[in-house]
């Protein structure tokens, strides 16, 4: 049984310095990192499936905090999709040495394929393999500023803000002009996508937020990977039902089975 530890890493350095809060789960095979969706954190039901799952089978695992999130320190309407690569980044770099699988959940899935192309420069932490739920590639651009009605743009680009309503929360949440001008310089959808690893999308068919249509949209430029989605007819964006958990595991279990053949569970 592996067991967990809880830890702080720094990432910047001055005014830019923010205090990351991450559990480090140690074990052995292929280590699993849990990227999470935009306001979520550590603590959310699938990252907590996830993590009881590595402690019963002895498998190494990271989840952590974005900064504005969590138990992470900073503000949210600091953060940005660069920033919160950059801590994502100094996560796995700080706890990982071999090469892990990424599951990156909506937000959480543009910042997996996002890290995974950082990530392939260094052969130690070359993806074994990506698991994308929801993924919101480019959600900035075309989910967010492109959906938009006028008075909400001209909102962001007036006053800096505009207060997005949630279903998921009582708080509304802040767009902000640095999010979607950020947000260009790392867009993935306006050329090919490759990761170098199998990859393996799972979609709800019934997501309000990321529509499955978009999930194809990324598949169809991920033609030199091997990609395979899973779509889920009844699926909503969250897919935290207890069938949705148990195809989230069989997923990672299968490219864990890819990266390591001769491993028997």
């Amino acid at each position: 049984m592996s067991k967990s530890e809880d830890r702080f890493v720094t990432v910047g350095c001055g005014e830019e310095a923010r205090r990351i809060a991450l559990s480090w789960r140690n074990g052995l095979g292929v280590p699993v990192v849990w990227l999470g969706g935009f306001k979520s954190d550590m603590a959310s039901t699938k990252a907590s499936h996830l993590d009881a799952w590595a402690k019963r089978s002895g498998r190494p695992f990271l989840r952590f905090d974005y900064s504005g999130h969590g138990r992470s320190k900073g503000r949210f309407e600091e953060g940005s999709i660069g920033r919160w690569l950059e801590e994502s980044l100094a996560a796995i770099r700080h706890c990982i040495e071999t090469r892990p699988i990424l599951v990156g959940s909506s937000m959480g899935g543009w910042i997996a394929l996002l890290a995974a192309r950082e990530l392939t420069r260094d052969c130690a932490r070359r993806p074994a393999g990506l698991v994308l739920i929801a993924p919101a590639v480019d959600f900035t651009q075309t989910l967010i500023w492109e959906s938009l009605p006028r008075q909400a743009r001209r909102a962001i680009e007036r006053k800096g803000v505009w207060l997005q309503p949630s279903a998921y929360s009582p708080e509304p949440y802040p767009i902000t002009r640095n999010l979607i001008e950020e947000g260009r310089h790392h867009l993935l959808l306006d050329k090919p996508v490759k990761t170098g690893c199998p990859v393996h999308i799972l979609q709800g068919m019934r997501d309000p937020d990321v529509p499955w249509r978009h999930a194809v949209t990324l598949m169809e430029h991920m033609a030199d990977d091997h990609c395979v989605m899973t779509l889920v007819n009844d699926g909503d964006h969250r897919l935290s039902r207890e069938q949705d958990l148990a195809t989230l595991v069989k997923a990672i279990e299968g490219i864990d089975r890819e990266e390591s053949p001769n491993r028997s569970d």
